[in-house]
This record gives structure tokens, sequence and C-alpha cells, in this order.
């Protein structure tokens, strides 16, 4: 079982950036994928950015060349840093571990996109 939390959303204006952060504990493999996911109201979760354990990163076409996921040195935290941020970014943003037998989100964290 694992858990995460996640940290470092809010209210910017468009243009704008901000940094995401998360940290997994429990029991958490060597070989994984962690990333983002985010919900807006009324709609479907939908996948932002991944990167896996050996640092390889994916993202959605709405978000390359703006957003950049990392993994941290102790390989138990990801990152997201959001850059010229547009109103429809504007969601729950949710943190996420994906390996053998097990599957987490964290509880997630508001940003908020003003025009």
């Amino acid at each position: 079982q694992v858990q995460l939390v996640e940290s470092g959303g809010g209210l910017v204006q468009a243009g704008g950036s901000l940094r995401l952060s998360c940290a997994a504990s429990g029991t958490i493999f060597s070989t994984n994928t962690m990333g983002w996911y985010r919900q807006a109201p009324g709609k479907q979760r939908e996948l932002v950015a991944t990167i896996t354990s050996d640092g390889s990163p994916d993202y959605a076409d709405s978000v390359k060349g703006r957003f950049t996921v990392s993994r941290g040195n102790a390989k138990n935290t990801v990152f997201l840093q959001m850059n010229t941020l547009k109103p429809e970014d504007t969601a729950v943003y949710y943190c996420n571990l994906r390996q053998l037998r097990t599957i987490g989100w964290g509880q997630g964290t508001q940003v908020t996109v003003s025009s």
C-alpha cells in the first residue's frame, strides 16, 4: 500500500507558473511510474504527465512544451513544473503512482488559473 501527498497548488493568473510536488510513502518498488492527472468540473479525469523510474516522461498533447515532469533524487517524489498556464488548465491535480499490483492516488490539489 502507498500513500501520496501533493502540495503546491493555488491561484495564478494566465501566463503564470506553478510547481506541484508529490511525495510517496509505504511499500514502493524500484520499478514504477509516477505522474499527474487532472479533473476539471464536469469532466473526466485525464492524464497530464507521467515519468518512469528510469526517467522517461510522457505528456498529454495539451501540455507539451509548457509542463515538465521530473523525479526527485529520493525516487519517491515527483514534480510538475507548469509554465504559461491557461484558464483551461484549471482543475484538481492528482498525483499517481503505478507499480506491480499497486495503484495509488493522492488527495488532489486545486489549481486555478484566472484570465
